[in-house]
């Protein structure tokens, strides 16, 4: 969805927030005609704004670079640590050592989620759970959650994990048992507010670091040691 901002300038919004702007523009407008430019007119205005904000899908522009693991999120690191794999995938690797990031996305950052690492998706498990602040790293494991397993051309195999937060209530996974990624492509959302877990072979290195700002399918959080 394309929603006009005047001058030729267009901001392209995700499908699953078609609904809520509709929505939103619609209660707007009705209040504009029925009450003018009230306060009720404003605050509706204000939340619609946000809503499309929420939304929003800007382009993104993969590295050039080979061997490399992008980040699958806008947001912030809050945690590299040596990890076992997620505890509910179907193919565990247990004889494999891990390394987690996560990445915590406010609700003021794009909720596109995109594949980190050209593959072929191997597994897709979806497990309910709690809906705790997912800042905290006790939400990998307790909160809801998908985890997609892509394996790389040369064997490896990355583990991604969406999972929902305090507000987050829905999370859209696009990526199916056998299909090809490129890194950066999309193949998801969750709303409103989020985490969002890679899991990579130790033989990789983490190129980024707690506090650090990520761009979604742009910012290389990993690279394999040849």
């Amino acid at each position: 969805m394309k929603i006009p901002l005047g001058s030729g300038v267009t901001i392209k919004t995700h499908e699953e927030g078609q609904i809520y702007i509709i929505i939103g523009a619609g209660a707007t407008l009705l209040s504009i005609l029925f009450n003018g430019l009230s306060g009720l007119t404003v605050f509706l205005a204000t939340i619609t704004a946000f809503v499309i904000s929420f939304f929003r899908d800007p382009e993104r522009f993969l590295p050039a670079e080979k061997d490399i693991i992008v980040s699958p999120g806008d947001g912030v690191i809050v945690s590299i640590q040596p990890s076992d794999i997620p505890n509910d995938v179907v193919k565990p690797e247990s004889d494999k050592e891990y390394i987690k990031i996560s990445v915590f996305l406010s609700v003021f950052n794009v909720h596109v989620n995109r594949i980190p690492v050209s593959g072929k998706i191997i597994d897709v498990k979806y497990h309910p759970g709690k809906f705790l602040n997912a800042s905290l790293d006790k939400s990998s494991k307790d909160n809801e959650r998908n985890t997609i397993a892509i394996e790389t051309e040369s064997g490896d195999i990355i583990y991604c994990v969406q999972i929902a937060g305090l507000i987050a209530r829905r999370i859209v996974c696009d990526a199916y048992l056998g299909d090809l990624h490129i890194a950066g492509d999309r193949y998801g959302i969750i709303r409103f507010g989020s985490r969002m877990d890679v899991y990579v072979p130790k033989k990789y290195k983490v190129n980024v670091c707690v506090g650090q700002t990520m761009v979604g399918g742009e910012t290389i959080i990993a690279k394999i040691v040849l």
